[in-house]
Formats: C-alpha cells, structure tokens, sequence
C-alpha cells in the first residue's frame, strides 16, 4: 500500500477504498450465515483484532542530509552500562528504514509531529524548504501537525507549503517545475485565525483501510507566539492543548471513529540522554518530565495514544490516562536520526484500540543507521537540490582548529554561543552601529555546531557558508537596545524563573560579561547578583547599558520579556552576516579559530 502516491493520495485511496468495501460488504453480508459477526471481520472471515503498524518521526527540520558533529549521532547505553556515540540521520537512510519496516505491514501509517521544515540547513533552506516538502512526498508521509516552526515564514509561505505554487518573490526554482506542494495533509487543531475563529488546517483526518479507522488529531504547543517572531504568528490565535485534543476527540468518538492518536508538537525530557533509556522505569511514566506529561495525565481516555516533538529527545514511555489505563507517549529525537515504530491493537468489534495492563501499544525507537543502503530516489534528489545550491553553500567563510560545539553540547555555556556572542559584540559594539556592551543569544537558536572534519571537498577545518548557515538558518536582523542594570538582572532571572523555571534557557554571553548560576537554590534566586559583572565591575541596577541581541530575543521570545522593556532600540546586520563576518576576520588557513573555553558562566551543581 506503499506505492508511490498521486497527488493527495491519502484522500483518494481512502474514498475508492470505502467504496469497494461497501459494494462487498453487500453482496456478502445476503450470504452470511445469521450467527455470523456484523462487523468487517466477520464479512472476511478475519479475527476479532488486527495489528495497525504507526511509523512515526519528529523534528526533522529539513535534514536531507546525515547531520554533521554531535547532531548527527544518537546515544545508545551499552549492556556494561557505557555509552556509544551512533552515527545517524540523513533521508537516504530514513527512507530505506521506514520502507524496511513496513514490509509484511498490510496496516501501516506514517506520521510526523511537526517542524519537518524551518531551521533547516542551506541546501533546502535556501529553496525555503521546497527540497524538505518533496522528500516528504517520496517518503510517503500520510500526515503530519504543525510544529513551530512551521510558522518560521509566515502563515501564507505554510500555506503554500501544503497547496503548491512557486515562491512569490524568488518564483520556482528549477526551470520548468512548479511546485506541487505536500501529498500529505497538514493538522492544525489548535491554530485559527484570530478575526474569523475558522482553522487555519483541519484540525484531524481519519485514515481507512479494510474497515480499520484511525482518528489522527494533529496541533502544536499553545506557546508557539513565545517561540517564533511575531510577523510569523501574526493574526493567528493558538488555543489550549488539552482543551483543544479533548474537543476533537469527542468529535471523532460521535462519528463513530473510537481509535485516536494524537501528534503534538510539545514534548519532555527523559532522564537519560540515550535513545534506549527505559523511560518506565521504577513506573509507568517515571523517568520524564515536562510539559507533555501533565498534557498526557489530562487528555481524554478517548486518544489511544501521543506522538510528540519538540525537545529533540528520544523516548517511548507509558503514562496512564485521566482512567488509569496505559497510554503510549514517544518521541524520535530529531534531524532523522530515529523512527519509532509503535504497534496499535485494533479491535474491529468495539472499533477501538486495545489498551490494558496485559495488551496495550508497545512502542520502540530505531536507529536510521548509516550501514544500511541508500535510498536512490533520495540521493537524486539531494544531488540535484545540492547543485543548485553549490554556488553559494560551497564559499569559505572561515576556518577553525578542533569542533566548536553549539546544539550538541550540554553544558549550560556552549562553545560556540561564546563565538556567536562575541560576533554579534563585534558587530554592533561601533557607536554608529549600535554601541554595544554586551550580547545575549537564545540557545534554542544556534541550531548545529561547528564541525572540524569535512562535509564535503572542502577540507578539514575549513567551514562553509551552508555550515555556517547551518548553525543560524534564520536570518535574523541585529537590535541593539538601551536595559539598565535592574533590567539586565531581571533578564538573567528570567533564564530559571517564570515559564522557564522547570527548563532553563541559559542565555550566551559575550566576553567580558560574567556571572556565577547557583543550582542548589530555585527559581530567580539562582542567579547570583553580587556576582554580575561587566569587564570587572559590578552591574549597576540605575545605570544604562547598551545590549545586542537579534530580533525574536529582543522581542521578547524564549519568556525573556525583560527584553521588551528595552529602549532607544537600533536594527544592524543579519545574524548569520555577523557570524561570518567574524569567521573569516578572525580565522585564515594559517591561523583557524580554537574553541574557546566557555568560562563566562560559573555554574553551581
């Protein structure tokens, strides 16, 4: 049933398949004998339960290409008990997993829990994610919600994600090729338009197959507004996620569709990093955390099972219902590099998903190993997207001696965020630039790291534009604004505090700007404030400081609201263009940039 699909397949196969069930359910039903069961197993002579396989992934944020550095490895727990770094990712190898896995699956759906595109790396970036949509459609997605980052471009540049068309600025992109948008549906339970109410997609679909019906409610975090920049969420409303999944599944339960799965694009943190972590252990649900947890307590005994997204993290967990029964809660960490497989038990009599102590889903994630072969529909595709792109992805920018982590390091203060940050105080420290002191940036935004082996032809050491691009894919325009003292504090408290309090976001900090984070104490008291410093000296709460960050910071997102109160605001460069601009002024072949030691923040454990 995996066959390449036509253009909005999923609808067409489900209408023909409902009509040739129903002519045949007819003539059978006149034979039947009058003991026999009334439901589709009994016109087919099939058992009472059937197994529906759910394929699923997250987060795939356009990684057409294996990852480089630490993004592009999954952590596995060894029998001995030490960890091993896996290679992993990369659409070649997800596809061939996925069509391994569903061989012998006459039951088989395939779904995604959003940011499939956005912050995604220069090749399909730079097509503004054309290349990401049309390796979706190879992959034979059957569908997937709205994640962020779906909104990274506005709500027009989604929709014409879904609907086609060429870019309305820069037009189609190959000669003589429109395009045609996801073959797949896009769910949006939770996103409608603030003046009309109406949804911005459908809010769930319902997948068929021999009589078999999965209800598939699809939305994203209510907090979207809080993590994209305002013009990306502008005249959207973004409604609760338990109130909203509740509404939806008592929807479907009228019509008859007793088997839900929701995806959400909100997720947890398990307790261990590795893939393999037993995330039930000592209990159902006791080794995660966050914030779908306590939506998976209260979402309605009628969805049968989650799959999420979000925190990039890998887990298959257990977490009872409002009724005590098991319910499946997963996540396939991020950029390809897992799929979980979950297999849901359907019973044709009630129409629902088996789920008790003794029968209910079973869950696991899998590795998109790199020792398996290519999918060669996938590699055409990225050779001919690459060569495209060529031109601009393959200039050097700069050079470096050893890796310089950003996304894959777990230390509080990154490596490269201290190289982000001096770049940005670089740029925007020129009083006609901006006269800035200090830089902060989000570290949800440095989205890879900076990897010394080769991608590609370029050499070891040497970074590219599309590496580079890689780690700052947004394109987000430099502020300056004026904060005193009491704001600055305020800013830092508002890392371990507020809606950050149970995550932290610690913010990157530009050289010079010093501070020590207690995390024996809660709350804004783990910021040490006699400890603030700016080249040496105290912050002072009334004097005025001039501070850079890039726009969706400064605006206030990630919760740094303190950002808001900011003044006298002055708009520079590119992030990205700083960033590079700093590269190559401070790196040569001769001379490459060490990592830096990322001793600006004293952290107390």
């Amino acid at each position: 049933m995996h066959a390449p699909p036509p253009r909005k397949r999923l609808a067409r196969r489900l209408t023909a398949t409902a009509v040739a069930l129903t002519a045949t359910a007819g003539v059978l039903a006149s034979a039947a004998p009058a003991s026999a069961d009334s439901s589709w197993g009994g016109l087919w002579h099939q058992k009472r339960t059937v197994d529906v396989q759910l394929l699923s992934f997250n987060d795939l944020h356009g990684n057409l290409e294996p990852p480089q550095g630490s993004s592009g490895t999954v952590t596995e727990t060894q029998a001995d008990g030490t960890k091993k770094a896996i290679p992993a990712g990369g659409v070649e190898y997800l596809a061939n997993s996925l069509r391994t896995a569903r061989k012998g699956h006459e039951y088989s759906i395939t779904a995604a829990a959003g940011d499939m595109i956005g912050a995604s790396p220069l090749m399909t970036g730079l097509f503004h994610d054309e290349p990401t949509i049309e390796a979706l459609n190879k992959l034979d997605l059957d569908v997937t919600s709205v994640g962020n980052h779906e909104f990274d471009e506005g709500r027009a540049e989604l929709l014409r994600m879904q609907n086609g068309g060429c870019h309305p600025k820069e037009g189609c992109f190959e000669k003589g090729k429109k395009f045609r948008g996801a073959d797949f549906p896009y769910l949006a339970a939770n996103v409608t338009d603030e003046k009309t109410g109406k949804p911005l997609f459908k809010p769930y679909t319902v997948w068929k197959h021999k009589g078999v019906k999965i209800g598939i409610i699809g939305l994203t975090l209510k907090g979207t507004p809080d993590v994209v920049t305002a013009e990306g969420v502008k005249g959207l409303k973004f409604a609760d996620e338990v109130a909203t999944i509740d509404k939806y599944a008592k929807e479907l339960d009228r019509q008859g569709v007793k088997s839900i799965v929701t995806l959400i694009h909100e997720g947890g943190m398990p307790a261990s990093g590795s893939y393999n972590f037993d995330c039930d252990t000592p209990g159902a649900g006791a080794g995660i955390s966050g914030p779908i947890v306590d939506i998976a307590k209260k979402v309605t005994p009628k969805v049968d099972a989650f799959v999420t997204g979000h925190t990039h993290q890998a887990y298959a967990c257990t977490i009872p219902d409002p009724s005590g029964a098991p319910r499946t809660v997963t996540s396939a960490a991020s950029f390809g590099r897992l799929y979980t497989d979950t297999t849901l038990t359907y019973d044709r009599r009630t129409k629902d998903i088996v789920r008790t102590p003794v029968k209910s889903p079973k869950a696991a994630n899998h590795i998109v190993d790199r020792d398996q072969p290519k999918a060669a529909d996938m590699t055409a595709l990225i050779d001919r997207w690459k060569k495209l792109a060529a031109p601009v992805a393959n200039k050097p920018v700069g050079y470096i001696s050893g890796d310089i982590n950003g996304r894959g390091s777990e230390a509080y203060e990154k490596p490269l965020g201290d190289v982000i940050t001096d770049a940005q105080l670089e740029a925007l420290a020129p009083a006609d630039k901006g006269g800035a002191q200090i830089a902060f940036m989000n570290p949800g935004g440095i989205r890879s790291d900076l990897a010394h082996k080769a991608s590609g032809g370029e050499g070891d050491g040497v970074v590219t534009y599309g590496e580079s691009f890689t780690v700052q894919p947004f394109t987000n325009m430099m502020q300056t604004k004026d904060l005193t003292g009491a704001q600055l504090i305020a800013l830092l408290q508002q890392q371990v505090s507020g809606p950050n309090e149970a995550e932290p976001k610690i913010l990157q900090v530009s050289k010079g700007f010093t501070y020590t984070l207690d995390l024996t104490k809660k709350g804004a008291a783990r910021v040490d404030v006699a400890s603030v410093k700016l080249n040496g000296t105290a912050i002072d709460p009334a004097k005025t400081y001039r501070v850079a960050a890039n726009e969706f910071l400064a605006g206030g997102g990630d919760g740094f609201v303190a950002f808001k109160d900011g003044t006298n605001k002055r708009v520079g460069a590119s992030d990205l263009d700083v960033f590079n601009a700093y590269l190559t002024a401070h790196s040569s072949a001769a001379s490459p940039l060490a990592p830096p030691k990322a001793d600006r923040i004293t952290v107390v454990k």
